[in-house]
């Protein structure tokens, strides 16, 4: 069995923590017309339906910065939305382990 030198071991590491707090996806044009909302803000909007959203919450056993995985539940969510024609997004709860449900509403125009 072959051992992994502590040099090697310690440059992957220094090499993969920038990317724990990076984010790999790109909001589209629609999503970005969408916001998020909370569930007293949305009374007269007219619901579409429900998206669920995850990512890696982990690279590895490297684990990323909540703060960037929230942010990339967002952007998946928000373009889930613009593709329902939605203009708004409620969570539906927490994040937890790299998922979080939403509601979609169209409250512009409903």
């Amino acid at each position: 069995m072959q051992t992994v030198p502590f040099r090697r071991v310690f440059l992957t590491l220094v090499l993969a923590a920038p990317l724990a707090a990076c984010s790999f996806v790109e909001l589209n044009p629609g999503g970005e017309k969408v916001r998020v909302l909370s569930l007293a803000e949305v009374g007269r909007c007219t619901s579409l339906g429900r998206v669920n959203s995850n990512t890696k919450a982990t690279l590895g056993f490297i684990a990323r910065g909540k703060e960037s995985v929230q942010e990339e539940i967002y952007t998946l969510s928000r373009n889930s939305a613009a593709a329902m024609n939605g203009d708004t997004i409620v969570p539906l709860g927490p994040l937890i382990d790299g998922e979080q449900g939403f509601n979609v509403y169209r409250c512009i125009n409903p």
